[in-house]
């Protein structure tokens, strides 16, 4: 799993070359996307290692991997922990100002979890914030849980930023982020991990994504049977 192996591809240094492989293999989908109708619209996050973002190199091999592939960066999100943006002020921003001129989003990950202070938030170009699947997996229940994801939500819509849900495992999850004015899920409810082949034969198939394409009725529906409910 992730938790441990990222650890250990950071520990053993191997991280940096591993990340900028990702990054050369994402822009070169993105850039066979394009010339299908059906996959065109769809763009590509990153997950990136603190120690990769802090690496000197890092943005000369963004722009390498852009160039090289020829794809349109505004395709790409590069996302980040919060434990990657607590160090250096300065030179994070630097490096974001960069990515954004580039047109790539930038997400902070798994929001809720780390250290960051809310200053950061304001300094910085963001442009998504993920409310880690913690705060989601017990949203049902009404408790802390809930206040925290309608406080994250209310946060981003005021500092203008996109809100990704994670770990939106069934549909009362669902329901309940659509109602509170989540309008971005990610989870197991519409589809588990698959390789890039498989994703788009049933993309192209338009089958088993069918949980993706009726997702808003389904919140619509839901939406009123928690209202009702809530008056009983």
């Amino acid at each position: 799993m992730p938790n441990d192996f990222i650890p250990l591809e950071e520990e053993t240094g191997h991280i940096g070359a591993i990340g900028f492989w990702v990054m050369k293999q994402a822009c070169v989908l993105l850039k066979k996307w394009e010339k299908s109708a059906a996959t065109a619209h769809l763009t590509i996050s990153i997950n990136v290692s603190a120690i990769q973002f802090n690496n000197p190199k890092f943005l000369a091999e963004v722009e390498t991997a852009i160039q090289s592939s020829g794809c349109d960066a505004t395709k790409l999100c590069i996302e980040l922990t919060e434990s990657a943006v607590i160090n250096s002020i300065d030179d994070l921003s630097h490096k974001m100002t960069r990515l954004r001129e580039l047109g790539i989003s930038l997400a902070i990950d798994d929001f809720g979890v780390g250290y960051s202070s809310l200053s950061v938030l304001k300094n910085l170009p963001l442009t998504e914030l993920k409310i880690d699947k913690s705060f989601v997996q017990d949203i049902t229940n009404r408790g802390v849980e809930s206040t925290i994801v309608k406080t994250i939500l209310e946060l981003g819509k005021n500092l203008n930023l996109r809100v990704v849900a994670e770990g939106v495992e069934t549909e009362s999850q669902l329901a309940y982020l659509g109602n509170y004015g989540c309008q971005i899920f990610q989870g197991y409810f519409f589809e588990k991990p698959c390789a890039v082949t498989t994703f788009e034969k049933k993309l192209m198939q338009n089958t088993n994504f069918s949980n993706a394409m009726h997702m808003i009725p389904i919140i619509k529906k839901t939406q009123k049977t928690i209202k009702n409910n809530s008056l009983m």
